[in-house]
């Protein structure tokens, strides 16, 4: 009899178990999901938090059936490589942008050219158009990544140097970190400078050995790594307005039931804008506190780098596009 009670309480208690790992609930028979989030950005950093609010409120309102879980400073891997798993189909999302994005759609990569806007509403307006409905749609059915939100905003990007920019000119001669995507490079190269393409979590080092002269990057991330320590000059150029977003894969985003798949997308797009909103009330404090740590901001006249910046619209190809999307949400 003890044997037959015991035997029971195993199978019950693996019976359990299986329904677990499946990822199934032991009371409503709901399976969970799981989304992981990769991003570059550090724990630190303003939108490493909204991921994880994002996380909180996505569980809750989900009945805990789709968990996030947070993956900053590129624990899963490259940007790269990561968003290569998510269009085979593994649970992964990635915070991307622009620049990466063209390497599938070419023409959204305008949207990381330099100038392309002056501030976050301005290219918050590209993101809700037509044209780039278009592209996300192209993402979707042609390249299976599907955008859940493109409206997270890490600010604008400047140099950062050993020697004061004033003009364009000042840049030449100067290897630059950048991004490797064409329209980072092309936009860096055409205001003067050499670009490099170098992961983030080696810029430290690659300016410390002198394998490049310097980096442009956004506020959020030059204070929480210390570039203070290694340059003199912020050149507030603020060329990038740095409009980021979230993909998943089109194979695991279908596999979600309707409902979590329209949570996903609604919650994403509202944390990204009210984190956007936190990122731009933080510049001023950010950019002071380089200046505590004894950095200079060089406050440059931008009109000569706008004018520069054109012939990496003309180079590829997207100085129609720029005036098509200027047209669309009503910019000079």
């Amino acid at each position: 009899m003890k044997k037959i009670v015991v035997c029971g309480f195993l199978l019950s208690a693996l019976a359990v178990f299986g329904m677990f790992a499946n990822g199934v609930s032991d009371n409503a028979g709901s399976k969970v999901y799981t989304m992981k989030l990769s991003t570059q950005l550090n724990e630190t950093s303003i939108m490493v938090q909204g991921f994880k609010e994002l996380a909180d409120n996505v569980k809750a309102k989900s009945n805990g059936r789709l968990i996030i879980q947070v993956y900053p400073s590129a624990q899963l891997g490259t940007d790269e490589d990561v968003i290569e798993q998510a269009i085979q189909g593994v649970n992964v999302c990635v915070l991307t942008d622009g620049g990466r994005m063209g390497n599938y759609v070419k023409d959204i990569g305008i949207i990381g050219m330099a100038y392309f806007a002056d501030n976050y509403d301005d290219v918050l307006k590209v993101t809700k158009g037509q044209t780039f409905a278009g592209w996300t749609k192209k993402l979707a059915e042609e390249n299976n990544i599907r955008v859940l939100s493109f409206n997270w905003y890490d600010g604008a990007r400047s140099f950062y140097t050993n020697k004061p920019v004033n003009a364009p000119a000042d840049l030449k001669g100067l290897r630059i970190r950048t991004p490797g995507a064409p329209a980072w490079a092309e936009s860096v190269a055409a205001l003067g400078a050499t670009p490099v393409a170098m992961p983030w979590n080696e810029t430290y080092s690659g300016i410390q050995s002198k394998a490049i002269d310097g980096c442009e990057v956004q506020l959020t991330s030059a204070v929480p790594a210390r570039l203070y320590e290694l340059v003199k000059y912020m050149d507030k150029t603020e060329h990038f307005q740095l409009i980021n977003g979230l993909i998943v894969g089109e194979k695991w985003f279908k596999t979600l039931p309707a409902d979590l798949q329209n949570l996903l997308i609604t919650e994403t797009q509202a944390e990204g804008e009210k984190n956007a909103r936190i990122v731009e009330s933080k510049s001023k404090d950010l950019e002071n506190e380089l200046v505590k740590q004894g950095m200079t901001v060089v406050s440059v006249d931008k009109t000569p780098f706008k004018k520069a910046a054109d012939a990496a619209y003309a180079k590829l190809g997207f100085a129609g596009l720029r005036a098509q999307i200027y047209k669309e949400i009503g910019k000079n």
